[in-house]
């Protein structure tokens, strides 16, 4: 399990989000990652294998099924109930900060260039 003491690294929060509403297959992950990272991170074969090989090993997802496309095995991966819980800690964690950010953002005074804040 992800210590979610710490920030969880971004291709992991992109995977496990790409995997809460339903299970995907590789390619279907690489493109739904693609779409809600609006274009910003594209994960390569080997990293979006490696890391879902780690959360795998982490009981984080598992393999929802496997079939042979044209020839080659095309597994379908899915949340379990520890990644669900997981991604939800560090959707919360995040949230807080945002939060806090935003807060303070708005109740910011403008310094002059070079100034204190």
């Amino acid at each position: 399990m992800v210590d979610v003491g710490r920030s969880m690294q971004e291709p992991t929060l992109l995977i496990l989000t790409a995997l809460a509403d339903r299970p995907r297959h590789g390619y279907g992950l690489a493109q739904e990652i693609l779409a809600i990272s609006q274009g910003r991170v594209r994960l390569r074969t080997g990293t979006l294998y490696g890391s879902l090989e780690r959360l795998q090993g982490e009981g984080l997802i598992e393999v929802f099924s496997e079939e042979v496309v044209q020839g080659r095995l095309r597994r379908t991966y899915t949340l379990t109930r520890t990644g669900r819980d997981t991604l939800a800690a560090e959707v919360r964690r995040i949230t807080v900060h945002a939060r806090e950010a935003t807060r303070r953002l708005k109740q910011a005074t403008i310094a002059p260039a070079g100034g204190p804040a």
